[in-house]
Order: structure tokens, then sequence, then C-alpha cells
């Protein structure tokens, strides 16, 4: 068998228990599950779903040999609660973890430990990205560290279950896929079937590709979203003012660092540039630079230079050159249609990696013999806005950031090519999980499972019958200057309570997705929309019952971490 292998990796053995494998998984009666997360994976960067930006063969693969849902939401679109509510199958009022701040109680019921209970053999590998590192939650864990719990993409550092630490030279994609490999040849428990979960730090930012990606789309221009240039005008004061606008973007967010003085132009730049630095700047320029070999720096400098220093010279043009305050349209549109292909060209560089990446997996189960009784999913903790309404980030409720991708693959079992457009989120995987493994859903799981779905045996308006909204709440008040709020989507429209905004007493934004569905025109006060808003409130407070949200969560003061806080967690 030839699997290909990062030739970076190193040191994985001193960190895997090592036992041989003698026969495959095939004959087994329960399925291996075999999960890959990433994070902040827009749904329209897979081609499976738009194909316009790139190719990603190997994840599109998984849909086209299974399902692939169009309308799969998170419960709260930021890292560490989409993960708490896959895990537990609860919304992050019940699981705890309600910003990034919270901390995770690894002793609440959740799918793994319920898999393992049963006599699965359970394995975490990659970002786990909560707090505290794993404990009993998995047989086997060993998961980035460092930078918050982000870990970094180059030469990352990954602590296992015993809280010992090590450095691994290499990328971290490539790198976590080796150990989930290494894992399934040499320490699953052949005589179990397995649950491993497979999790990448990227896309997320900052979004640095490997050497072979960070020029495959340095000369391409992506094309322009409909709504880069979004006036806000008919929502709250919140959209315009919320600090994620790619017309703000920093240099650190398109790996904009001073030039190697390989040339007395590129002196003169580098030496501009680093004394234009303040602390921080300076902070990030040194960390990134330390924390690559001399070959890593080397490639980095061939491939970004030239546009680092066009960068620079750039921003000396008062069209480029940001401005602060109230700036009018046609002031922002070269810096932001500049800003937004760098951007992009960065982060779909990450997201060609992971496809490969998938793909190196997808081959292993194809010559091992293990493909046929495997469930295979992909997907992220939640979607992102790349350029839509002028941001990149998620949080909101919108689509871009409210969606998440989810394909799965599980052969003899999921027919092939469906589109289903039943609305599931991501508390339904751990109970569908469940299902596949004949296991019940815990009375205190929320989300339920939608296997029969999956095998045909229930159709989308039967789900829709069952349930008709989806609800949605995100707690974190002021990060990136983005309110709280909570909504209900049916399958046609959208309500959402900005509730700290007007002095507690709530700005509402309601959203007709069939006319409008880039959400760009709120017609909670239009007459014509009377009934449709009054039938969205009752769902509103509907769900709100339904899931038990307590009434005291929609009242000021709202707990945020303060500065100190932000920094221990790297943020």
């Amino acid at each position: 068998m030839n699997i290909k292998r990062s030739t970076l990796s190193k040191g994985i053995g001193l960190l895997l228990a090592s036992s041989a494998m003698t026969s495959v998984a095939a004959e087994q009666e329960r399925p291996n599950i075999l999960f890959i997360f990433s994070d902040d994976h827009a749904n329209q960067a897979i081609s499976a779903y738009n194909p316009t930006l790139g190719q990603t063969p190997n994840i599109d693969r998984i849909a086209n040999e299974g399902a692939i849902f169009e309308r799969a939401f998170v419960t709260n679109s930021i890292c560490q609660p989409s993960r708490a509510s896959v895990m537990s199958g609860k919304h992050s009022h019940k699981n705890g973890v309600l910003d990034n701040t919270s901390r995770w109680n690894p002793n609440q019921v959740i799918f793994p430990k319920l898999l393992e209970e049963s006599g699965y053999d359970t394995a975490l590998i990659g970002k786990w990205h909560m707090h505290p590192t794993p404990v009993n939650e998995f047989g086997y864990s060993l998961v980035l560290n460092g930078a918050g719990g982000q870990g970094t993409y180059y030469n990352p550092e990954f602590i296992d279950q015993e809280g010992k630490t090590r450095v691994f030279e290499g990328y971290s994609t490539d790198l976590i896929t080796d150990m989930s490999l290494e894992w399934l040849e040499e320490s699953w428990d052949e005589d179990k079937p397995f649950l491993l979960k497979v999790q990448y730090k990227a896309p997320h930012t900052p979004r640095r590709p490997p050497p072979r990606h960070m020029a495959t789309f340095m000369d391409h221009n992506f094309p322009i979203p409909d709504t880069l240039f979004d006036d806000y005008k008919t929502r709250g004061e919140h959209a315009e003012n919320a600090w994620m606008q790619l017309y703000g973007m920093t240099p650190v967010g398109i790996n904009a660092f001073p030039p190697a003085p390989t040339t007395p132009e590129k002196a003169r730049v580098r030496e501009e540039w680093i004394k234009s630095m303040d602390g921080d700047q300076r902070w990030h320029f040194d960390q990134w630079m330390n924390r690559l070999t001399d070959e890593q720096k080397a490639a980095f400098h061939e491939a970004y230079d030239d546009v680092n220093v066009d960068y620079w010279e750039k921003m000396k043009d008062p069209m480029y050159k940001r401005r602060w305050g109230n700036v009018p349209r046609d002031l922002k549109v070269a810096r932001t249609e500049y800003m937004y292909q760098r951007f992009m060209r960065d982060y779909m560089g990450t997201v060609m990696t992971i496809d490969e990446n998938v793909g190196r997996i997808l081959d292993y189960l194809d010559e091992s013999g293990l493909a046929e009784n495997t469930i295979v999913v992909y997907s992220s903790d939640q979607s992102f806005f790349i350029g839509e309404h002028g941001w990149a980030e998620k949080r909101y409720m919108y689509e871009e950031g409210f969606k998440m991708p989810f394909m799965i693959r599980w052969p003899g079992q999921i027919a092939p090519n469906q589109r289903p457009q039943a609305m599931i989120q991501n508390m339904d995987f751990g109970p569908t999980f469940l299902d596949a493994a004949g296991l019940p859903t815990p009375e205190e799981m929320q989300g339920k499972s939608f296997l029969k779905v999956l095998k045909g045996q229930t159709s989308d308006a039967q789900w829709q019958e069952e349930r008709p909204v989806v609800y949605y709440h995100y707690y974190m008040e002021g990060a990136h200057n983005v309110p709280r709020h909570d909504g209900v989507r049916s399958d046609r429209y959208k309500l959402i309570d900005f509730y700290s905004q007007n002095e507690g007493k709530g700005f509402f934004e309601l959203y007709d997705l069939v006319k409008d569905p880039n959400e760009v025109n709120n017609v909670y006060e239009d007459p014509e929309y009377a009934e449709v808003r009054a039938m969205m409130t009752t769902e509103l407070e509907n769900a709100r019952e339904r899931y038990d949200v307590p009434e005291d969560y929609f009242e000021a003061p709202y707990p945020f971490m303060n500065s100190e806080e932000r920094k221990k967690l790297g943020f």
C-alpha cells in the first residue's frame, strides 16, 4: 500500500501508541465514522456548492457519492460554541459554551463518549479549540496547542491527553492528516469500529497557504460578490459599524509583510516598512518570521515579496490608503477590491490544501478496504462571509454566517447524488451518528437524527413539518462590534432580533429569502408582511420556549471578556 505522506512530518510515533492492524473494519456490522472538520470554510468556496471560485474535487467526491445538504445551519456562528454543539447535541445555553471565552464541561453527555461506551475506538486529531484541552472525551487525542488553542499553520505545537507538548516541523493541514492516517494504521483497535475526528485549522485567519499553494492564485482575479459594496440601508446601525469589513483589513490579514532585502528597492521598502510599524505590527511580523524554517521563509519571500512591495506603494495612494470615519463609497472601492483579491488568494490556497488532504484520506480508505463500511463526513464549524456584505468574518445570522457545509457518504446506505432540502443543524450531527451506530439519542440532547432523511425514509416535507424553523443565538456581545442576537429561519422567511440594540428594546430584521436571497431588504416594517411578521414572531417565541432559553439571557448587562482575558486566549 502506497500512502503519500508529508515529508516534513517528524516524531509522530513518539506520541502515538502502536498496535498491528491485521484485518480491515469493513467486516464489522456497525459503521466506522470519519468526521472531517475544518474551520471557517465557506460553502461558496466548495465547488459542490459553487464552482466559480475554485475546484475541490475530493470534497465534492463525498457529496457526489452520498448527500450534500444545502441548508445545514449552525446554532451559534463562532468556533468554540459550534464545536460544543456538535459534541453535545445541544444549543449553547445548554452546553455552557456561549462564546469563545467559555469553559467547556467535559463531563456532560456527548456523542463520542456514548460511542466509546458502546464499543467504539475513538480519537480526535487536529484542532480542538475549546478550554480545557480534551480530558476524557476520546480514547485518544492529539490537538493543536498555542495561539489560544488555534494552533499555527507552520511548525505547529500539539498537546496530548497527558499534557505533553511537542512541535512538529511541517504544515498543519498535512501534519494532521499524517497523524490521522498513522492512528488508523498503528493504533486503532481493529476489533472495534472507530470514530475518528480529523479537524483542520484551515482556512481560519491568519490564512497562510503551504509553499506549494502560496502562488497558486497570485495572478487570479476572483468574481466580485454582488453585495461587496452593501450600503446596509434597511438594516440597523450594527451592520455598518461591525468590525468585519474587508476595507479595514490589516496587513496581517493578507500576509502583507516587509520583503527580504534582496534588491535595492526591496531593501528600501523593508527599511521604510519596519520603521513605520507600531508595536503590535512588529510583534506579528516577528512572530511570523521566527516561526518559519529557512526553507519556508525563502519560499514565502519568493512568493510574496513582489506583491508586498506593490502593496507598500499602493498604500501611499489616497485611493488605497485606509481612511477613518464615514468614508464615501467611491473612496472605498479601490482598497476594498484590492483587499478582497488578496484575501481570496490566500483563503483559496488554504482550501486547496484541505481538499488535497481529504483526497489522501479517501484514497487511504479505498486502498485499505475500509471505505465500504465507513461513514465519511466533511463539514466546517461554520461557513464564512468571503466578501458578501463587504465582510470577512462569521457571527451574523445572515445566510453566509448562519450556514455550514455538510456532506456525508455511506456506501450501500446513502444513495449517491442526493441534495436534501431539509433544514438541519450542527446539534443534529451527534444524534445522527448515534442512530447510525444503533444507539438512541439521549433525552437531554436537543438535536435529532436525520438518518431517515438520508435513507429516503423521511421526506424533506415531513422533516420540515416536524421542525418548521431552525433557531440561532449569538451571545458574544461586542466582539467585532457585533451585537447579541437570536432568530428563526423557516423555509422562506428569517426573523432576527438584535435584542441588545435600541436601549434593550431590540431591533428586528425580517427577510423574504425567495425575493431577497442576499438579505439586503429588511421588510420588518413593511405592512405587506404584517402576517408574516406575526407568524415569525410566534415561531421565535415558540423556539425560545422549546429550547428552554432562560429569560435573563436577554437582559443587560451582557458578560464579555476583558482585554487581558482576550490576550490570554490569543485574540
